[in-house]
């Protein structure tokens, strides 16, 4: 599911992708993944996308905030946290930095091409 996501964001030209570890440091989930989009438009996109594509992997719909706004959406796809944000938005909350100072092997994803 992890590569999945990746490949997601990835595919829809997601910006800055992190993937923050946190199997065994967390009940939350396994992973966060932080990822940033252009535009609202672009954000939304990139979620509705990854959401299709985890539902066509798992056969079950992944469950979304924020999409219709597009400035910061979450996807809670079970083991996986998916946070999409515009840039600004994302320099505000800094939740890789967060979670970061507590983490010391975050994994950042290559850049899109």
């Amino acid at each position: 599911m992890h590569q999945l996501i990746l490949k997601s964001l990835a595919d829809d030209k997601a910006e800055e992708v992190v993937s923050i570890p946190l199997a065994g440091k967390s009940s939350v989930a396994d992973y966060i993944v932080v990822a940033s989009g252009r535009s609202s438009r672009q954000v939304s996109a990139i979620a509705e996308h990854l959401v299709q594509r985890v539902a066509q992997a798992t056969g079950h719909k992944a469950r979304v905030e924020g999409k219709g706004v597009g400035d910061w959406v979450l996807i809670d796809a079970g083991d996986i946290v998916v946070h999409i944000f515009r840039p600004e938005v994302r320099g505000f909350y800094k939740l890789e930095k967060m979670w970061g100072t507590d983490i010391p092997d975050i994994e950042i994803g290559e850049p899109a091409a």
